[in-house]
């Protein structure tokens, strides 16, 4: 039976105008055989807005509640979002210690200006997601890039520990769900980067913006909620954003999960708050109160996606089936292109994606899955009719 997602056609997109569908020239581009093309390079889902999330954004604008933001108003955010996570992930917070920012990287900037020395180098795992390898150095901080393992892409406990050694960092950003590869790190794995963090006496900041969108039964583990170790060495961001599609909304939440942090936080944290948009944050307290069975649907047509990725035929391509998140990593390499891959396939087949170099992974590419269905296995049959022979 069809879902009501794929109807979300290609023209549909376009006509919609979001920066997915008309950026990198995607709205009226056209491959080398004059076929549209396809957004597929931006992190977010095409899927309509949740119904209790719409009704919030109404109901903020019928109330006229699009002025600074309330205490009241963050309170219930803080609060929806403690339960949620307690239920989902069995991870108790305190809501008093759930600050609003408007997103993940404001919180990142935050972290780097109150909860580092001076001028101290941050260490990033390699691939990333695409701001994190600049955001650094705006700030005057040396970005100290640490490779992955890979097959599969696994964290490299030995270069971490070396990097910290001789960086003289004290921060380690650690992005769970991964984004760009889609590994879904395990509670063994995070305790190994906890020791390597806790030796050196550094800090995590810990991107966990993909922590509901996980698949095959697998659950999010928060970092912090390992040990009291890193609970005290941690400071956690997330969203709704990415599971409910709220980008454009501006709201996200910082997780501080030790009383230094927070005292911390309430003295120096007024700017990274301010820029929240009231209507970001009803929207939020919906998404995570009133969104689970929207949410839930959505996985199960992502998980349909996935099994679309994964029985594609791409030789020369080695696509990594994501354990969360909606992103697909694809190494190229093997094709022996003269030209970065997303290049080839944007000319060849029409589908843009993100360039891996730009995630510190040259000769691969980043696919967004979080589209209807038919459009998708577009994507895929053009990608694979375009290979080299």
């Amino acid at each position: 039976m069809a879902h009501r997602f794929d109807a979300l056609t290609a023209d549909v997109m376009r006509a919609g105008g979001t920066w997915k569908w008309s950026g990198q020239g995607v709205a009226g581009g056209t491959d080398r055989h004059g076929r549209g093309l396809i957004g597929a390079f931006v992190a977010e889902m095409d899927f309509p807005t949740a119904g209790p999330v719409a009704d919030a954004v109404r109901a903020s604008v019928d109330a006229s509640r699009v002025g600074y933001l309330a205490d009241a108003w963050v309170a219930d955010m803080a609060a929806a979002c403690s339960a949620f996570w307690t239920d989902r992930f069995g991870w108790t917070v305190d809501p008093a210690r759930i600050r609003p920012v408007p997103d993940v990287m404001t919180a990142l900037v935050a972290t780097i200006e109150h909860f580092t020395p001076p001028g101290s180098p941050v260490l990033l795992p390699m691939p990333a997601y695409m701001p994190f390898l600049t955001v650094p150095g705006r700030l005057g901080r040396e970005m100290v890039p640490v490779p992955m393992t890979t097959d599969p892409f696994a964290l490299d406990l030995e270069a971490l520990d070396a990097a910290f050694t001789s960086s003289g960092s004290r921060l380690l950003v650690l992005t769970n769900p991964h984004n760009p590869t889609g590994r879904l790190f395990t509670a063994e794995e995070l305790a190994g980067v906890a020791e390597v963090v806790e030796r050196h006496g550094a800090r995590v900041f810990a991107d966990e913006i993909h922590a509901p969108l996980t698949f095959d039964g697998r659950a999010h583990v928060p970092y912090a909620s390992l040990s009291d170790v890193t609970a005290a060495h941690a400071i956690t961001a997330t969203s709704a954003s990415k599971a409910w599609n709220l980008p454009g909304l501006k709201c996200g939440q910082v997780i501080l999960s030790n009383s230094d942090d927070a005292a911390t936080w309430a003295e120096h944290g007024y700017l990274a708050e301010h820029s929240t948009a009231t209507p970001g944050v009803l929207a939020t307290t919906a998404a995570y109160t009133h969104g689970r069975p929207w949410l839930d649907d959505v996985l199960s047509y992502l998980d349909g996606n996935r099994a679309l990725l994964r029985e594609a035929s791409l030789p020369g391509v080695d696509a990594v089936v994501p354990e969360g998140t909606y992103l697909a990593w694809l190494d190229a390499s093997g094709l022996g292109l003269d030209e970065p891959a997303s290049a080839f396939f944007a000319r060849e087949a029409g589908v843009v994606m993100t360039d891996g170099a730009l995630c510190g992974g040259p000769g691969g590419m980043r696919l967004t899955l979080a589209t209807a269905r038919p459009v998708l296995a577009e994507a895929l049959e053009r990608m694979a009719a375009a290979l080299p022979s």
